[in-house]
């Protein structure tokens, strides 16, 4: 019998963005789970218009606690697959014995990786807002084209802004910044399934050598660690043309490992 999928998202975006992926394994025959971050489990539009006021208060450790409730209540251990804050998500959740194997897509940095000028100029947009760490942020579309779609045209930057980004708390930028024990991974524990580690040359976001560093953290682990690299893929590689190839990679990968 074939595991269930967990997905897990990152920041300005929600569940929707893995629409692709999800419809992809269902016809594969896996049971896909996309639960949402804490207060935004709502439709875009909806989010947009009126984000929840608690959503300010939702940081790592709510998020966190909040995938491995709903894993802890699964039947069986699943594949967790995770993209941008939800790939460090996915390596948090591995470390503490949840799930068969683990998918970090573009993963924001745990602690002990550095972010590149690139990811520093990324985060501007939330740092330099003031009490962001208390705040609902809404990411412009001037940075949704530079951080994430900067492949694309810009019609299809406009219809993918519209279509996907959501309001986001400031505050797990403030806790990755400045709480490392909350972003703290055990790289050395041995009894943790294993982990594939995705990224891409054309990431501004997260860029492919904080992706390899956090790779290279797991040297001497006993378990199995991957790393792949796509040429040209930017951050928003959930949904930029190609998108179908690193999908399905990611689950041949998976299917072997266990």
């Amino acid at each position: 019998m074939k595991p269930d999928i967990v997905f897990v998202h990152g920041a300005w975006v929600n569940s929707h963005c893995w629409k692709g992926f999800r419809q992809r394994y269902e016809a594969l025959g896996y049971t896909c789970h996309a639960p949402d971050w804490p207060f935004d489990d709502r439709p875009v539009a909806e989010l947009k218009a009126s984000p929840a006021e608690e959503l300010a208060g939702v940081g790592i450790a709510e998020i966190v606690e909040h995938y491995a409730a709903f894993i802890e209540g699964l039947s069986a251990p699943p594949i967790i697959i995770g993209h941008s804050f939800g790939g460090l998500f996915t390596q948090l959740l591995l470390a503490r014995g949840l799930g068969v194997a683990g998918v970090a897509i573009h993963s924001a940095p745990p602690a002990g990786v550095l972010p590149s000028l690139s990811a520093i100029k990324a985060s501007l947009g939330v740092v330099t807002t003031w009490a962001h760490w208390r705040k609902v942020i809404v990411m412009s579309k001037s940075d949704w084209a530079w951080c994430f779609t900067h492949q694309l045209s810009e019609e299809e930057q406009l219809a993918t802004y519209d279509e996907f980004v959501v309001p986001t708390p400031g505050r797990p930028y403030a806790q990755a910044a400045f709480s490392p024990a909350l972003v703290t991974v055990d790289f050395a524990k041995a009894d943790r399934a294993p982990l594939l580690l995705v990224a891409g040359t054309a990431d501004r976001t997260v860029t492919s050598d904080m992706n390899e560093a956090n790779f290279k953290k797991y040297d001497g682990s006993k378990a199995t660690i991957e790393f792949k690299l796509y040429d040209g893929r930017s951050h928003w590689t959930l949904g930029e043309p190609g998108w179908e190839q690193v999908a399905d990679d990611v689950i041949e990968w998976a299917q072997a490992a266990l």
